[in-house]
C-alpha cells in the first residue's frame, strides 16, 4: 500500500504575470525615492508597508469586507516572490498577511475582524507567532504556557521563545495550553490566542544572532488578562487550527529564497564566461531553485482551491530549508578561483558573510526538519522516519506533477520528480 503527496502541476495565470510588472515598477520607483535601498537586513519599515497597503496588495486574498481584494493566492505568491528578490522591507506586515490575517478570518469573532483586518490591510499593525517555548522548543505538544478561564477573562502565565520581532509587534496569535494532554491524545488541551502585545503583563528579552542583530525575543506572560473573545476558535482543540496555518508558514518561496541574494550575487561575479566547474555548480542551484519554486507555486494554487496541503508544505520547508542553508558555502566554493578586481570580491564576500550569519536561524523558523520530517511520516502512515528519499540530486526542473510515492517497506520507496 502507498500513500501519494501529490504536487499539482500549476502554472501562474496571466493576471498574476501582469501584476508581477505592476509590482516590479513600484519597487523601482520605491528604491528610487529611498523608501528602501535593497540592504540584505530586512528590517520593518512603517512607511513602505503603508505604500504597499495603498496598493491593496496585503491580505489581497481576502474579503473585500475586511479591506481585501478576493484575489488568488497566485497573485499573492507573486508579490511576496518580487519582494524577496528586492529585498523589500515587508517585515511589519508580512506575518499578519501571511498567517495570522487567516486564522483571524476563521477563527475571531465579527468586532475583532472589523476590527483588525482593516487596518492590517492598511499595512498599520503587525503580528508575532507565539509557539516554541524554552523547554519544548519544536515540540508543540510540550507547550507549558498557561492559559486559566476566569470570570474576568483568560489569565496566561508562561514563556514563549524565538518569537520573531516580538519587541515590535502589535498582537501575536499564541498557542497556550488550556487543559492537560489525554493519555491517548497529546495534542489535546491547545489552544490559540489573540494577544495584544501592549497590555501588562508582557514582556520581552532580546535573543541575538551571531552578527548581533535583534529579531528573536524570548516573552514572559505574568498574570496577563485576555479577554474571553480573545480565544480563537475551540478551547483545547487548537492543534488542528494552527496545523492548518503551518501550511500557510511553511510553503512560501520565503522558504527557500532567503539566502536567495547569495545566488544572483554569484551569477554576476562569475560572469559571462564560467568555466565547466562554475557553470556546472550554477546550474545544480538553479535547477533546484526552480524545483522548489514550482513546488511551493503549487501549494498556493491549493491554498487557492481551498485545501489544507500541510504535508506537502512541510516537503517544501524541510528541502527549502536544506538549499537555502547549504547555499552560501556551495558559492564560496565556486567563487573561490573567480579571478575578480578587489572591490567585486570584497562585495560577494560582504554577501556571503551575512547569510552565512542567518543560516543557522532557518531550521528553526517554521519547524525543524526533524519535526517537518516526522508530520510527513505520520502523514504516510509511518510511526517512525525510516527512509527520507526525497534530495535535491533526485530532483530534475520539469513541469509534470510531482509525486512522492512511499511504500511502507522503505526498500522501495520511489520519487518521480518534477
Amino acid at each position: 500500500m502507498s500513500v501519494a503527496i501529490q504536487f499539482d502541476p500549476i502554472r501562474l495565470p496571466p493576471e498574476a504575470e501582469t501584476l508581477r510588472e505592476e509590482v516590479r515598477e513600484f519597487l523601482k520607483e520605491e528604491l528610487a525615492a529611498g523608501t528602501f535601498d535593497g540592504t540584505p537586513d530586512r528590517r520593518p519599515n512603517s512607511e513602505f508597508s503603508r505604500k504597499v497597503g495603498e496598493r491593496g496588495w496585503i491580505g489581497i486574498t481576502w474579503p473585500k469586507q475586511y479591506g481585501g481584494q478576493e484575489r488568488s493566492f497566485l497573485e499573492r505568491y507573486v508579490i511576496n516572490e518580487e519582494f524577496l528578490i528586492a529585498r523589500a522591507p515587508t517585515r511589519k506586515h508580512f506575518t499578519a498577511d501571511r498567517q495570522s490575517g487567516p486564522v483571524l478570518l476563521k477563527y475571531a469573532s465579527e468586532a475583532i475582524k472589523q476590527d483588525i483586518l482593516p487596518r492590517i490591510t492598511r499595512g498599520e499593525v503587525s503580528f508575532c507567532i507565539g509557539m516554541s517555548e524554552p523547554d519544548s522548543g519544536s515540540d508543540l505538544f510540550a507547550a507549558k504556557t498557561r492559559a486559566e478561564r476566569t470570570d474576568d477573562g483568560w489569565l496566561i502565565n508562561g514563556r514563549k521563545l524565538w518569537t520573531s520581532l516580538a519587541h515590535e509587534s502589535d498582537y501575536m496569535i499564541g498557542l497556550f495550553r488550556t487543559s492537560a494532554p489525554t493519555q491517548e491524545n497529546r495534542r489535546h488541551g491547545l489552544s490559540q490566542f489573540l494577544v495584544d502585545m501592549s497590555l501588562p503583563g508582557i514582556s520581552t528579552q532580546p535573543v541575538l544572532h551571531p552578527n548581533g542583530n535583534h529579531e528573536f525575543n524570548e516573552v514572559t506572560f505574568d498574570n496577563l488578562l485576555l479577554p474571553h473573545d480573545y480565544l480563537m476558535g475551540e478551547a483545547d482543540m487548537a492543534w488542528k487550527q494552527a496545523t492548518s496555518e503551518l501550511a500557510y508558514e511553511r510553503s512560501g518561496s520565503e522558504r527557500f529564497l532567503e539566502t536567495g541574494q547569495v545566488l544572483f550575487e554569484l551569477v554576476d561575479f562569475i560572469g559571462q564566461n564560467p568555466d565547466t566547474r562554475e557553470a556546472e555548480g550554477l546550474g545544480r542551484l538553479v535547477a533546484q531553485v526552480h524545483t522548489l519554486r514550482r513546488m511551493s507555486i503549487s501549494v498556493a494554487g491549493m491554498l487557492h482551491a481551498g485545501k489544507e496541503p500541510v504535508l506537502e508544505a512541510s516537503v517544501v520547508k524541510d528541502l527549502g530549508t536544506v538549499w537555502e542553508q547549504a547555499l552560501p558555502s556551495i558559492a564560496r566554493d565556486l567563487a573561490a578561483f573567480v579571478d575578480k578586481d578587489q572591490g567585486n570580491r570584497m562585495h560577494f564576500e560582504e554577501i556571503l558573510a551575512h547569510n552565512i550569519t542567518i543560516a543557522p536561524k532557518l531550521t528553526i523558523q517554521g519547524g525543524t526538519t526533524e519535526v517537518l520530517r516526522g508530520i510527513v511520516a505520520r502523514g504516510l502512515g509511518f510511526h517512525v522516519v525510516l527512509i527520507w528519499a526525497l534530495r535535491f540530486s533526485l530532483l530534475v526542473p520539469n513541469p509534470k506533477a510531482v509525486t512522492l510515492s512511499v511504500r511502507k517497506e522503505a526498500k522501495n520507496t520511489t520519487t518521480n520528480p518534477i
